[in-house]
């Protein structure tokens, strides 16, 4: 489990193709330098969510982590099959507190940055849902771009899905890679988790 409080950012700077099988799809292993995000206490098996999508360790050192990425991790995510920069968050501990809500690190759908504009201190970022993915989408509801929690502000629904704004404050402009966003980017999306068992529950009753 996660917060969508990014604890830092990391460089992808290796990815390292997976054994190639004859007409097989692959996935890969990422090498991700991570100096600030405090890997002492971190143990190969652990989990940190990568861009929100949530991986497992598989090698570590003072600086630096190695996770493996499925073909279909891979197939339902952005920003984990380039070198670049990332979120990243530690596993949540009992003892922690909880700054955001409470996120799984399962990447539900990619949305498309349609704005992102300046608006005073802080940024608006809209971005459209796929129509998979509206029905978990409500006014000052949650919802996790890139493995930040963030708050719904507006909903415009559509033929092709929905709309919906968010705003960065200046602190989250400034320590996550939301900064780097453009218009036309992909970004990752989980809903919230009890949205989603509310909207299972209510399929079934």
């Amino acid at each position: 489990m996660f917060t969508g409080i990014i604890t830092a950012l990391g460089q992808i700077q290796r990815v390292i193709p997976s054994t190639v099988q004859a007409q097989v799809e692959t996935g890969v292993r990422l090498s991700i330098h991570a100096p600030e995000l405090g890997l002492e206490d971190v143990q190969i098996g652990d989990s940190i969510a990568i861009n929100g999508a949530c991986m497992t360790v598989i090698a570590k050192n003072t600086e630096s982590f190695e996770v493996d990425v499925s073909f279909e991790s891979l197939s339902k995510t952005v920003g984990l099959s380039n070198p670049g920069p990332v979120n990243l968050e530690k596993a949540l501990r009992l003892q922690d507190r909880i700054g955001g809500h409470l996120t799984t690190g399962h990447v539900d759908g990619i949305g498309t940055v349609l704005k992102l504009e300046k608006i005073s201190e802080s940024w608006q970022l809209v971005v459209q849902i796929p129509k998979t993915l509206v029905g978990f989408c409500a006014v000052k509801g949650s919802i996790t771009l890139n493995g930040v929690s963030l708050t719904i502000n507006s909903v415009s629904d559509h033929a092709q899905g929905c709309d919906i704004s968010v705003n960065l404050i200046p602190h989250t402009w400034k320590v996550t890679t939301l900064n780097l966003l453009k218009v036309g980017s992909k970004v990752n999306i989980e809903i919230d988790l009890i949205a989603r068992y509310l909207q299972r529950m209510l399929s079934l009753s």
